[in-house]
């Protein structure tokens, strides 16, 4: 079956009883609040290519397909991560974000028992829930989305 998690994503199996078994962490960006909730041109064949527009656009569309799985699986647990601009390659040395900092929340949701983290389908930045834009918390987007996404590709969502 194909994976439907993308490279941005971690999974992991969790043992015991009392706790989801899967937990999908989805990279997303503050910057994807700057997306405009578009699904008309996906692959920007139509479209004069706009980096930043595309990486929000793209950002916006990580975010709901987190949710539409969280929602669609509820064994998963399934959340979207901001975690700020970090001094990492992509982000330059002048980034204001260390990389522990940047990092800590994702890796707080794949691995923690704590009550806080056995959540899904929420919007993280810095070990805080925030609001995500309101395109990728809306079950009607986020089932366009994978619609889409299933047209794009050939790949239809499987049922866990």
């Amino acid at each position: 079956m194909p994976d439907p998690r993308g490279k941005h994503s971690c999974t992991v199996y969790a043992d015991g009883a009392d706790q989801a078994s899967h937990r999908l962490v989805y990279l997303s960006s503050g910057l994807h609040r700057g997306g405009d909730g578009s699904l008309s041109d996906l692959d920007w064949t139509k479209r004069t290519w706009d980096a930043a527009k595309a990486y929000a656009e793209s950002k916006l569309h990580v975010v709901a397909l987190a949710f539409a799985l969280g929602r669609r699986w509820p064994q998963v647990l399934s959340n979207a991560v901001d975690p700020g601009w970090a001094r990492t390659k992509m982000g330059g040395a002048g980034a204001p974000v260390d990389l522990d900092t940047g990092q800590r929340t994702q890796a707080w949701l794949a691995t923690s028992d704590e009550p806080a983290a056995l959540v899904s389908g929420r919007y993280w930045h810095h070990l805080r829930q925030e609001q995500p834009a309101s395109e990728a918390a809306d079950p009607e987007f986020q089932d366009q989305l994978i619609a889409k996404l299933g047209e794009l590709t050939g790949v239809a969502l499987p049922d866990w």
